[in-house]
C-alpha cells in the first residue's frame, strides 16, 4: 500500500468508501457517528482537496482503497482545545487523523494509514465515537493512550481522544 494526496478524479471513489464505512460501522455497533448525517459531506472533502489534507491510500495496483484526512501543526485542531475527563499528553506541535475510512477489500488499511500519518509528525490525535469499539482497538493496537473526552460540532456525541508520541515509544 501507499499514499498520496486525493485529487477531485478521487472524489466519486472516496464517497463510495465512505458510504461502505458507514453501513460497516452500523452494522458493527455504531450507526451513530457518521451515519444519521451522511458524513462527511463531499462539500468537506472538496475543501480537504483544495487545501492539500486530503490522501487516499492506495493498493498495490494503484486502486483507491481508502482515505483520510491528515494535517499538523501547533494548536491546529480548534476541538481538541477543550479536553475533559483527562489531558492530552504534551502541548508540542501534532498531527490529526479524522475520517479514516477504508473499502473493505483489503484487511490493514486504517492501521496503514495512521502509521503512515504518525510517521511524518511522530506526534499524532486521533478522536472517535464511543460506540467505535473498531477504531478504539485499532488505536490501542498502535499504541495510542486514551487521553479524555473531547466534543465536536457535528453532534451531541462525546469523542474519545487519544494520542501517540514518539516520546512515548
Amino acid at each position: 500500500m501507499k499514499i498520496r494526496h486525493s485529487t477531485e478524479l478521487d472524489i466519486g471513489k472516496m464517497m463510495e468508501i465512505y458510504s461502505f464505512a458507514r453501513k460497516y460501522m452500523a452494522e458493527h455497533g455504531n450507526p451513530n457517528q457518521w451515519g444519521p448525517t451522511g458524513w462527511p459531506p463531499e462539500a468537506l472533502i472538496r475543501r480537504d482537496i483544495q487545501s492539500g489534507s486530503s490522501y487516499v491510500c492506495l493498493n498495490d495496483h494503484d486502486m483507491v482503497i481508502g482515505t483520510f484526512f491528515f494535517i499538523h501543526g501547533k494548536d491546529i485542531e480548534p476541538t481538541y482545545r477543550n479536553i475533559t475527563d483527562g489531558v492530552w499528553l504534551n502541548d508540542s506541535p501534532y498531527g490529526v487523523v479524522h475520517r479514516v475510512a477504508g473499502d473493505g477489500s483489503e484487511r490493514g488499511i486504517g492501521a496503514f494509514c495512521i502509521n503512515w500519518a504518525f510517521e511524518q509528525c511522530g506526534h499524532l490525535r486521533i478522536d472517535t465515537h464511543g460506540d467505535n469499539v473498531v477504531m478504539q482497538n485499532l488505536l490501542k493496537k498502535l499504541g495510542f493512550i486514551h487521553c479524555g473526552t473531547i466534543y465536536v460540532e457535528e453532534d451531541d456525541y462525546p469523542r474519545l481522544a487519544f494520542e501517540k508520541t514518539s516520546a512515548d515509544m
